[in-house]
């Protein structure tokens, strides 16, 4: 099955289930959001109903308070919105996309560290796919 492209609404509420790592219902993601953002309860609910309908969340009926879990890993979830990103605004290049995130936002030491090690990882495991 595809990932599909979560509304920003559709991810806070994915991002809750990612978080939580464990089974959750409405009402644990309703109060996880409403930290932030006022929420209606019902409105959680609408949209978790749809989410299930096109595949982004399992709901367990087993018992009175239905639990919900993502269907799809974090990373996939990125990788896909990443990639669309890359695609539709940066005309396929990660370089701009990379430039881009760089400029608008300043990345510590650590992560401009981190970075130069996922770039050196990267540029090894091209060079060993070309061997």
């Amino acid at each position: 099955m595809p990932t599909p492209h979560p509304t920003e609404g559709e991810l806070a509420i994915l991002q809750v289930l990612w978080d939580r790592a464990e089974p959750s219902t409405v009402r644990d993601v309703h109060e996880a959001l409403s930290r932030n953002k006022d929420t209606a309860y019902t409105t959680v609910l609408k949209m978790m109903t749809i989410m299930t309908e096109k595949g982004l969340v399992r709901r367990d009926e087993s018992e009175r308070s239905h639990r919900y879990t993502a269907v799809h890993l974090e990373s996939a979830v990125q990788n896909v919105l990443v990639k669309d990103l890359m695609h539709r605004a940066f005309s396929g290049s990660a370089l701009q996309l990379v430039q881009r995130a760089l400029d608008i936002d300043a990345a510590s030491r650590d992560e401009l560290d981190a970075i130069a090690r996922l770039i050196a990882d990267a540029k090894a495991r091209r060079t060993k796919g070309q061997a």
